[in-house]
């Protein structure tokens, strides 16, 4: 069994992590950004695939990495794991319909309930006691999801029937569709940037690079918000125009 993982403020992994401790004593985990992903990926029979959900869709980056490495999948039993700030729709469905079209097996879905880590929308943002609560809740329900899993054989199936298909598309993936169809070309560099380079190593895209002392985008964003949520200065904004706070999983634990 193997875990890859697309993970932004560190919610993803952490969920996917706990999940598979309680399945496994030590879990094998790789982002998918590592070059040995595929690798890993082909080698194993069955992989545990988590990402954030992103307007009830899956990120534009793993529907890139599935697509990339169409060859793999076939036979892989696969089970989806995403996580969710208020809504996820058929999160875990959108990475299985995909994936069955390469051949692979889906086993299940999870759709898990996290802090939200867009740090430059305002509306978004709840206090730390609330987020705290949020991670402590999951962390409760991953467990008895493992045991569970443990005890039946069985996996869970949230996400991929057909009504959370419908309440996927027609609450959110039809008006907000445009936002996962490519990597973004939105991210935006203010005058605050110190030309640091943190950015650039935080990256999973190796979209960002300093030139002329400042942080520069290639338009190839993954909207995974770890140079938002890591920026010094604040510099880097994506859907809104400031930064209100800067998320992280360890500062909710």
């Amino acid at each position: 069994m193997t875990g890859v993982y697309m993970s932004g403020s560190g919610n993803t992994k952490h969920c996917l992590e706990k999940l598979m401790k309680g399945l496994l004593s030590d879990p094998v985990m790789i982002p998918i950004e590592d070059p040995g992903a595929a690798a890993a990926i082909k080698a194993d029979e069955e992989i545990f695939l988590a990402y954030p959900t992103h307007f009830s869709n899956i990120p534009y980056m793993v529907r890139d990495f599935i697509n990339t490495n169409s060859g793999i999948w076939k036979g892989k039993k696969v089970f989806c794991l995403t996580t969710m700030a208020l809504f996820a729709g058929d999160g875990t469905g959108c990475a299985a319909r995909l994936l069955k079209k390469y051949g692979a097996v889906i086993t299940g879905g999870l759709q898990v309930k996290m802090p939200d880590s867009i740090g430059d929308v305002k509306l978004l943002k709840k206090p730390l006691e609330a987020n705290h609560k949020t991670v402590e809740e999951t962390d409760l329900r991953l467990g008895r999801i493992a045991r569970k899993m443990c005890a039946t054989k069985t996996y869970p199936q949230e996400g991929l029937s057909f009504f959370a298909h419908l309440a996927g598309l027609f609450g959110q993936r039809l008006w907000f569709y445009n936002k996962t169809a490519d990597y973004s070309n939105k991210l935006k560099v203010s005058e605050a940037c110190a030309g640091c380079g943190l950015c650039t190593g935080l990256c999973p895209m190796g979209n960002l690079s300093v030139k002329d002392g400042r942080a520069v985008s290639a338009g190839r964003c993954a909207m995974c918000y770890r140079c938002i949520n890591s920026c010094p200065q604040k510099a880097l904004t994506l859907l809104g125009n400031k930064v209100y706070e800067q998320c992280s999983y360890e500062k909710y634990r």
